[in-house]
């Protein structure tokens, strides 16, 4: 049952947003808050940078196909899924706001640790899946601003703006440049603090929500909110991320990829990030309450999370049960040449 548990980060989301319900920071406070936070979300993505070895970005470029379809996946079904529940579901049943966070959501890059270690356990093509999940992220600097910009466009709600993508530049993409330059002389320790630098990466992303949902509550969200229009987002998350597994699943398998990219292509393709997502809201959708976009997004982080962990168990089962089946097979050829 431990699958189906919230995991510690999830249950300190959770408590980040019920503390943010009762003690919403606002003000002068607000003010240093939000400083603080972009430093910290500056310090985040320098990590991510330096964690990221060259090696592993040029081995994985060789195997475009995968990387590809991954990305297109990421970038293109996502957010058309979205644009087709829009037409689909009323805005008497799902608030425009709460659409608005899944439109954000949709255009995303992928997540990475997560899908690298659903593909770790479900026997997939790790190498791959580190550098598709990484381009992803590096691709999303530009692509989901940029993708914000057409589908806000379409829908009434405001155009690209380059002064956003100036923003994400400075604070995300600049940051994770100089990490990617330094990285050949820190990037091992930080590789090897894993565990020392994870307070880093989660409270960089609890600070962002401790005051995105501060000045959501001071502005009357749950006021605005029903337990019937949480529900109906839970619902809509469930079903997308429902609609990507099967189609990367089965998609993967009708372009001829192996078992192991298969599995790559599931994990990496299906996913969303919560570290990058967050952050990016904070400067995309600055100046406006980002509490309910970055809603539907934490509800999707824990059901990818919980989905996911029962999928690559089954993987793994299933790879078992191949491996034993060969090794059985093996045992009655080599008897029957014994005989002979």
């Amino acid at each position: 049952m431990r699958r189906f548990l919230p995991d510690t980060f999830t249950m300190l989301l959770v408590l980040t947003v019920v503390t943010a319900s009762f003690f919403p920071v606002h003000g002068v406070s607000a003010h240093y808050f939000g400083i603080a936070t972009n430093f910290a979300i500056g310090l985040l993505f320098f990590l991510h940078g330096a964690r990221l070895s060259r090696d592993v970005v040029i081995a994985g470029l060789l195997h475009w196909r995968l990387h590809l379809v991954i990305l297109l996946t990421t970038f293109g079904i996502f957010p058309l899924l979205v644009l087709a529940l829009g037409q689909i579901v009323p805005n008497s049943i799902l608030p425009v706001s709460l659409y608005t966070g899944l439109l954000f959501l949709s255009v995303l890059p992928s997540t990475v640790q997560s899908s690298i270690a659903f593909t770790s356990i479900a026997g997939g093509n790790v190498p791959a899946a580190i550098c598709s999940a990484s381009a992803s992220n590096i691709f999303g600097m530009f692509l989901t601003p940029l993708l914000v910009g057409i589908l806000f466009s379409v829908g009434g709600q405001g155009g690209f703006s380059w002064d956003v993508l100036w923003q994400i530049m400075l604070q995300l993409l600049a940051p994770f440049i100089a990490g990617q330059l330094l990285q050949p002389w820190i990037g091992g320790w930080i590789r090897s603090k894993k565990k020392i630098l994870m307070p880093v990466d989660r409270g960089s992303i609890l600070m962002v929500v401790y005051s995105a949902f501060s000045e959501a509550v001071v502005e009357g969200l749950w006021h605005t909110f029903s337990v019937i229009d949480i529900a109906t987002v839970i619902v809509a998350n469930m079903v997308l991320l429902a609609t990507v597994l099967c189609i990367t699943m089965f998609g993967s398998r009708a372009l001829g990829f192996s078992k192991a990219d298969e599995i790559t292509i599931t994990f990496c393709g299906s996913k969303k990030s919560l570290a990058s997502g967050v952050p990016m809201a904070n400067v995309i959708f600055a100046g406006q309450g980002i509490g309910a976009i970055v809603l539907p997004l934490m509800l999707f982080h824990q059901i990818q999370l919980m989905t996911c962990a029962v999928l690559a168990q089954k993987y793994a089962d299933a790879a078992k049960r191949r491996e034993a089946a060969k090794a059985q097979a093996g045992g009655k050829s080599g008897e029957a040449t014994n005989a002979a």
